[in-house]
């Protein structure tokens, strides 16, 4: 089994005559968490778009599970970017059916994944009277029902509490042991640190850095001799 899940060689996306992602070669291992930090308009969200189909690379390569990354692929990754994509007034369960429907999906895979994030007591309550961090943890359920290998999630704890970010956080440390692959983008270095197996730093479109989190790196140092190299280069 290839023990790298994700793989992108010299992958660029250029807007016009911006270039929003210069170059970026990175390797995720499986079954880890791939903490992708950078400051806002890094170039993270583009990135992941390219990964999730919602954009086209102008150049590079983009490696999936060992083979070359096509659209059938999105059947194996789920992904939050941005805001969690919610009917508000529609309940948790009824969110996930619509989707359950579309993908061709049994109903089963509604209850396994409502636990999973621990919304199954809500009941009749819609989305739209939901906690941030509650709808939050629904935009998870829906990018689990097709059990991706990979998940990715972009700035998931943006808006939440302290209780809602530490709930977050343990949801999130559990995938691996599921065979779940997260690739989790932040600008938070603290929350990064607490979860994360491996990072990327993200500068000016630029992976600056990347490796394994060890025990003790002074993570804030080495992101901003990142950061400052490469808006240096800009």
């Amino acid at each position: 089994m290839n023990e790298i899940i994700l793989e992108t060689k010299s992958l660029c996306k250029t807007f016009k005559k911006q270039e929003a992602v210069k170059d970026i070669s990175i390797k995720v291992p499986r079954n880890s968490i791939y903490g992708l930090l950078g400051a806002n308009g890094a170039g993270k969200s583009t990135f992941l778009k390219m990964i999730t189909g919602m954009l086209r690379q102008t150049s590079g390569e983009i490696l999936f599970d060992g083979h070359k990354w096509n659209r059938k692929d999105l059947s194996e990754i789920g992904s939050l970017i941005e805001s969690a994509p919610l009917y508000e007034n529609l309940t948790a369960n009824e969110n996930l059916k619509v989707r359950t429907t579309v993908l061709g999906l049994p109903n089963s895979r509604i209850e396994e994944v409502l636990n999973i994030v621990d919304l199954k007591g809500t009941g009749k309550k819609r989305a739209g009277e939901f906690s941030m961090g509650m709808k939050q943890r629904l935009g998870i359920a829906i990018a689990l029902l097709n059990n991706p290998k990979l998940l990715i999630l972009d700035e998931p704890t943006n808006g939440l509490d302290p209780f809602g970010i530490q709930e977050l956080r343990e949801l999130i440390r559990s995938f691996p042991k599921e065979g779940i692959t997260v690739i989790l983008s932040s600008h938070m270095l603290s929350e990064v640190e607490q979860i994360a197996d491996h990072i990327g730093i993200m500068s000016n479109g630029i992976l600056g850095y990347q490796g394994e989190l060890k025990k003790g790196q002074d993570l804030e140092k080495l992101f901003m001799e990142i950061a400052e190299k490469y808006r240096r280069e800009e």
